[in-house]
């Protein structure tokens, strides 16, 4: 307990799946959350949940894929707590198809939110780390940012770009005591796992044995696996680490 006490922390993606429990995992350890997300309702519902277990968080509006939502929310956030320490950009959307079959607007929507909202959130977290002698950026990427796949290429291209668009910012901010890495889950037990799953295989529970198959171990991860991951590149115990790769996979890209 207390690994990351009184850190202010932003967690994007949080209403849901892996983003809330980061943000929970984070809260519990003694950092003080934003918890974002397209949902409101689910955000709040969150936010209640750590302050049921007398954690501190609050609520900030966020569309990932708009600069001026950015600027709005870090603003607030340096009003209320006066620094920022850590940004998990976790936010993502996927979708599958082939190739010829996928419509530039789909393309770009999945950029945007993917690879545009990690830059935004990178971008505007900077000043305010530096401001406050440093802190550390983890970047939500995918085993897919590190091998190629078949019918999913948008989601894959764009969780490619963010495993190098973190290795250059942590180039960058090296100087300035922030530290930036990039977290690769392969297939988590969350919505979007149970909508590729029932859109796949036509239910949750048939989509999940069978992406199980694909780890070595036998099953999908947790959004705890991930969630412990994540605490582990915020924590002074990766103080050495910056412009890393955390795969958290069950043996996925070992096979």
């Amino acid at each position: 307990m207390g690994r990351i006490e009184g850190k202010v922390a932003l967690v994007t993606g949080a209403g849901a799946g892996i983003g809330r429990a980061v943000a929970q995992r984070l809260a519990a350890e003694g950092a003080r959350v934003a918890v974002t997300g397209r949902s409101e309702n689910n955000c709040r519902a969150v936010v209640a949940e750590i302050l049921k277990a007398n954690g501190e968080a609050l609520y900030l509006s966020l569309d990932v894929a708009r600069e001026s939502d950015w600027q709005s929310a870090l603003k607030s956030l340096d009003k209320t707590y006066g620094r920022l320490d850590i940004l998990v950009n976790n936010a993502g959307i996927t979708m599958s198809g082939r190739i010829e079959d996928t419509a530039l607007e789909d393309w770009q929507q999945i950029m945007a939110v993917n690879v545009d909202g990690v830059f935004l959130g990178t971008k505007h977290a900077i000043p305010l780390m530096r401001r406050g002698g440093g802190g550390a950026i983890v970047n939500l990427s995918s085993v897919l940012g590190i091998t190629g796949s078949a019918m999913i290429s948008a989601y894959t291209a764009s969780k490619a770009a963010v495993r190098l668009f973190t290795k250059c910012a942590a180039l960058e901010c090296a100087g300035d005591g922030i530290r930036v890495n990039s977290v690769h889950p392969a297939f988590i037990h969350t919505p979007m796992m149970e909508d590729t799953a029932i859109r796949l295989y036509g239910d949750v529970a048939t989509g999940k044995a069978e992406f199980g198959k694909l780890h070595p171990v036998g099953h999908v991860g947790e959004p705890l696996d991930v969630a412990n991951g994540v605490l582990h590149l915020v924590s002074d115990d990766s103080a050495f680490s910056t412009g890393a790769e955390l795969v958290i996979d069950g043996g996925y890209t070992a096979a």
